[in-house]
């Protein structure tokens, strides 16, 4: 038999190996899109924000509860009790609260200060919330300090009409527009930063943990067996090579094309996210390779593999975006080749060719190349020894 046959025979057969294992292919075809689904419902910021109102049928109380609800990405929900509106709270049914007291409106018309209360979880969406509420409290108070200065003068009759002249000479006063825009907003920002994220997590994390089927072939004496037959050491070491090569490029194709069917994502540039999943592929061939070749049992290579590429990933800015590092920890993640992917993928998924991202590449193709020649060596000496 032809020896690329037979290094083509090696590496199917890792590969059914894999999924004859239900735990293995599981978190190969379902757990990276259980997670990118949870960090993109998280970080997507699709979803509009509840805020939940309680206030008193009086004009200023009112007036208020309608100036949240006409501001756009925000729905405003009433509630007549304040105490199911703390427990929605706390359960998370809205985002946030408002508590309007009841004698709101006579604090306010005997010229005194109201307090309205806040109400929200320990979250980012919360304080932006509370931000956005303080924003119409100090809207209508400013026109509240106009209403009592022309009852005070005499020039309104009541609060009321007061209210009404204020309202009516600030629709007449020059404004300043602001026109705000969000990089990227007009693709999906959450969906697709997570899904790049977890490419890369979960690329490494399958390669290391089919580093103990490398394991298990050497202690079952099926690579000896391998190499009583007319088969070189050099075949053996290519097929299992492209084993998990081809584990490692499976596991980021799905997820590629698993998050643009299921989630949209937009990869970008789609020669700059193959190029970098080629690469980074390698990158995990040649670790789990090198794990293959020093563990001794496919518990240790369980084990280590997951510990080792979870504390790779967290350092390398999959589970946090690298931006949010200080900048000490920006530089210790670029020890690892995920930091690099990770920046390659990102730029091309604002449009980046490879000429673009040519460092991050290069970076990548060193760490690629250092681990594999590691593993060549290592694995080749153990197949020696055990023959």
């Amino acid at each position: 038999m032809n020896e690329a046959v037979k290094a083509w025979a090696i590496a199917r057969l890792n590969v059914r190996r894999l999924f004859r294992d239900r735990t293995g292919a599981f978190f190969v075809l379902v757990f990276p899109f259980l997670i990118i689904l949870a960090l993109g419902a998280t970080f997507g910021g699709a979803a509009t924000p509840t805020l939940g109102v309680v206030h008193a049928d009086t004009p200023i109380a009112t007036d208020l509860a309608e100036r949240l609800d006409a501001l756009d990405g925000l729905d405003v929900e009433r509630s007549d009790d304040a105490d199911g509106l703390r427990d929605a709270v706390e359960r998370g049914a809205v985002d946030g609260g408002l508590i309007v007291p009841a004698d709101h409106d006579a604090t306010v018309g005997a010229g005194g200060t109201a307090q309205v209360t806040y109400l929200s979880r320990p979250s980012t969406s919360g304080a932006e919330l509370r931000l956005t509420i303080a924003a119409s409290v100090d809207q209508q108070g400013i026109e509240l300090v106009a209403a009592r200065f022309l009852v005070s003068e005499g020039l309104a009759g009541s609060l009321d009409e007061a209210r009404a002249a204020a309202r009516d000479a600030a629709t007449r006063t020059p404004r300043v527009e602001v026109d705000a825009a969000t990089a990227g907003s007009g693709t999906n920002v959450g969906f697709d930063q997570g899904a790049a994220q977890q490419l890369i997590a979960f690329m490494f994390l399958t390669s290391l943990s089919a580093s103990s089927m490398l394991i298990e072939t050497r202690r079952f004496g099926v690579s000896r067996r391998m190499l009583a037959s007319p088969t070189r050491a050099s075949t053996v070491l290519v097929g299992e090579t492209l084993g998990r090569f081809a584990i490692v490029l499976l596991q980021g194709a799905l997820i590629v094309v698993g998050t643009t069917v299921l989630f949209r994502v937009d990869w970008g540039n789609p020669l700059t996210t193959a190029i970098v999943i080629l690469l980074f592929g390698l990158v995990g061939t040649g670790a789990a390779m090198l794990f293959g070749s020093v563990l001794r049992n496919a518990a240790q290579a369980g084990g280590l593999g997951v510990f080792v590429g979870l504390v790779l990933a967290a350092l390398g800015g999959c589970m946090v975006p690298l931006e949010l590092f200080p900048p000490a920890m920006e530089r210790v993640a670029h020890v690892t080749p995920h930091a690099w992917a990770i920046g390659a993928l990102t730029d091309a998924l604002e449009g980046a060719g490879p000429v673009d991202v040519a460092s991050d590449l290069a970076v990548l193709a060193g760490y690629a190349a250092a681990l594999l020649v590691a593993a060549t060596v290592l694995f080749r000496r153990t197949l020696t020894r055990g023959a």
